[in-house]
């Protein structure tokens, strides 16, 4: 997952690894990215004193056992625009084998010790879903770690929304060297004007995420469930899907709908409901126009998603791979021909 964001403000750009258990996934384009990123830094113990302060203030690096909380707007998503808000809490604590003054010996080197949630948005500020990870900054990245993160060690510790239960790791690391990191700030500044005062950095998180749940297309006994649009008949080789034909497939593991269920309930005739994550169809892994996707009436994680086949593709099997939240699921294959 590729996350942008920025405090104060700080842009995040974030990246989503998935993959199922057990297994690693491949991501594309990894990160979540934040904008005008910024921390809080905890300086003054007079509480009235706290987020009063109209004007722009500065402060030096933190000392060891100083706290401080951070924030960010999300941006994009491997990618792809989106709203969101990301939060952090840090207690700065440097670890060192050969400590200077005021740092802690230790047999490994490790910074500060992070909580940090980033909860996803639409453009339009429906809620996706939270992923909350904790973990120690700085210091070499754990064995297994995605090749792009660079140091520190985060665990996903849990998820809700599109990535409830989601377990995993994380990292985090600049998306340019150039560019400015966090704006850090006094507590008693007012944090309603951190997008007005500006000069937060710019951060790029790497996610790899391995979900409870993630989409498949069903499979029948006669093979892929992916039907034509206008008679609902199974796309077979005696009569294969088309460029530019809408089609229907039926899936699992899509999340939640809107308007939603009670866990374990099925979903009801009317009104329709349709799935809350962004739902992508890919067809020989060039995105398809997807024009619905819902949970199937009297089921409690089945949905139908109706698209288009894109109208460049060329005879022969054909690929088709479904994702919801950046959470891609196993292809499958149709027959193709024009």
């Amino acid at each position: 997952m590729e996350i942008e964001s920025s405090r104060t403000v700080r842009r995040i750009h974030c990246g989503i690894l998935s993959s199922g258990p057990g297994a690693r996934g491949a991501c594309h384009d990894p990160g979540y990215r934040t904008r005008q990123h910024g921390q809080l830094l905890q300086r003054c113990t007079d509480y009235a004193k706290l987020a009063i302060d109209l004007n722009r203030t500065t402060l030096a690096l933190q000392p060891n056992f100083a706290q401080s909380v951070g924030i960010a707007d999300i941006v994009s998503v491997n990618g792809k625009p989106v709203k969101g808000l990301f939060t952090e809490r840090r207690i700065q604590f440097s670890r060192r084998v050969n400590p200077s003054a005021g740092q802690a010996i230790a047999d490994a080197q490790r910074g500060a010790i992070l909580d940090r949630h980033y909860e996803i948005l639409k453009l339009d500020g429906t809620q996706i879903g939270t992923i909350a990870t904790t973990g120690m900054g700085s210091g070499t990245p754990p064995p297994g770690a995605p090749l792009g993160v660079s140091d520190a060690s985060f665990i996903i510790i849990g998820g809700n929304g599109s990535f409830l239960g989601a377990r995993g790791q994380a990292s985090s690391s600049p998306i340019n060297s150039t560019l400015p990191d966090a704006r850090k700030a006094s507590m008693t500044e007012d944090p309603r004007n951190r997008r007005v005062l500006g000069s937060g950095g710019r951060r790029h998180f790497i996610l790899h995420v391995i979900p409870l749940f993630r989409p498949e297309i069903v499979m029948t006994a006669n093979g892929p469930a992916v039907v034509h649009g206008d008679d609902f008949s199974l796309v077979t080789a005696a009569k294969p899907a088309r460029p530019g034909e809408i089609l229907s497939l039926i899936a699992t593991g899509l999340g939640p709908t809107r308007p939603g269920v009670d866990p374990g309930k099925p979903f009801p005739a009317s009104p329709l409901h349709l799935a809350n994550s962004p739902v992508d169809v890919a067809v020989n892994g060039q995105p398809a126009e997807v024009m619905y996707a819902g949970g199937v009436p009297g089921t409690t994680d089945t949905y139908q998603v109706n698209f288009r086949v894109p109208s460049d593709m060329t005879s022969g099997p054909a690929t088709v791979q479904i994702g919801a939240a950046w959470i891609v699921g196993p292809e499958v294959k149709i027959p193709l021909r024009p």
